[in-house]
C-alpha cells in the first residue's frame, strides 16, 4: 500500500481521524499579493496549460510557479521538493512519492520539517485526491514526532492547477476546506500558503 491507494473513508478509519468540513475555513488569512514575475508567467501559462491538459503540464506551468513564488515570498527560508520520495511508516502504508512537499527548513537535500504536502489530480476530480493527500500529511505528522519537530500543524493542498482546497490536520482532527479556489483567486492562494508556513 502506499498513499495513492488511500481513498477518503479508508484513511479516516484507519487513522482513527476525525473529519471537520465546511466552507470558509482558511477566510480569514490575509490575501498576498503576487509578484510581476508570477503575473506574467501565469498569464503566458494558464491557457496553454489548460489546452495540453496533463497533469505534467499543469503542474510545470501553473503549481510549480505558484510553490517557487512563496519560496520567494519567504526569502528562500523554506524547501521545495517535487516528486520525492516519502517513505514514512511503511507497515502502514505511509509510503510512496508526493507530488509536492514544502519543509519549514531551507535545507534542499533532504527533508527536514514537512509542513505542507501537495497531492495534483487526476481526471479534475479534486475529491479524488483527498484519500492519498490525508495520508501524506499523517506521514508527514509523524515525521515530524519522530524528529522531534514542533510543528502543531500540517497542511494539505489538492489542486489541477487552476482549482486548489486546502486542509489542514492538527492531533488527530482534519479540516476539509469545501471552498475551491480558482486561479483567479491567486492572491487568496498565495494567502493561505504563505500563512502555512509562517
Amino acid at each position: 500500500m502506499a498513499y495513492s491507494d488511500f481513498k477518503l473513508a479508508q484513511v479516516i478509519q484507519y487513522f482513527g481521524l476525525t473529519v471537520i468540513e465546511g466552507s470558509q475555513i482558511f477566510a480569514d488569512i490575509s490575501e498576498e499579493s503576487e509578484s510581476e514575475l508570477l503575473a506574467t508567467i501565469l498569464k503566458e501559462n494558464i491557457d496553454l496549460a489548460v489546452a495540453i491538459n496533463t497533469e505534467k503540464a499543469r503542474s510545470e506551468m501553473i503549481i510549480s510557479p505558484i510553490l517557487l513564488e512563496v519560496r520567494r515570498k519567504l526569502n528562500y527560508k523554506i524547501s521545495l521538493f517535487s516528486g520525492i520520495d516519502f517513505n514514512v511508516d511503511n507497515t502502514r502504508g505511509l509510503n510512496g512519492f508526493c507530488d509536492f512537499l514544502i519543509s519549514l527548513s531551507q535545507e534542499q537535500l533532504f527533508i527536514k520539517a514537512p509542513v505542507i504536502t501537495l497531492v495534483e489530480t487526476k481526471n479534475e476530480n479534486l475529491k479524488s485526491g483527498l484519500g492519498q493527500c490525508i495520508a501524506e500529511m499523517v506521514a508527514a505528522q509523524l515525521f515530524n514526532e519522530m524528529q522531534g519537530n514542533e510543528i502543531k500543524t500540517i497542511y494539505g493542498v489538492i489542486t489541477i492547477g487552476t482549482i486548489w482546497q486546502f486542509l489542514k490536520l492538527e492531533g488527530k482532527t482534519i479540516f476539509i476546506d469545501l471552498s475551491e479556489y480558482y486561479i483567479k483567486d491567486i492572491k487568496k492562494i498565495l494567502g493561505i500558503l504563505t500563512n502555512a508556513v509562517r
